[in-house]
């Protein structure tokens, strides 16, 4: 079986995997709504559906990185989705660890 990259991928995986996080992404964006955090507006609301669709695919790279369950992947898109910018904090902290273990910076 050839690896697996961005661009084996077929499209009907990639618009789930964008469907599935978007959607994570509109319940945050409707919860802030309904507690009073914020107010409605189309602009802010496609800002937070585009980083939570960024972010389900980072996601779903991670998994398939690391071999998760269908299932499993599934659930952590839609989370991560529901986080939007704040899973990229997540992940982006991830990075830096991981960038000074093979470094080898303490």
């Amino acid at each position: 079986m050839p690896e697996k990259d961005p661009f084996t991928y077929t499209l009907i995986t990639y618009a789930g995997v964008i469907l599935l996080s978007s959607w994570g992404g509109l319940v945050s964006y409707i919860r802030k709504i309904k507690a009073g955090k914020r107010c409605f507006s189309v602009a802010e609301s496609i800002g937070e559906i585009c980083i939570s669709a960024f972010v389900g695919i980072l996601t779903f790279f991670l998994c398939e990185s690391m071999e998760t369950p269908q299932v499993l992947s599934a659930a952590l898109i839609g989370i991560s989705g529901h986080m939007g910018s704040r899973a990229i904090f997540v992940m982006e902290e991830l990075a830096e660890k991981i960038i000074k273990k093979w470094s080898g910076t303490p």
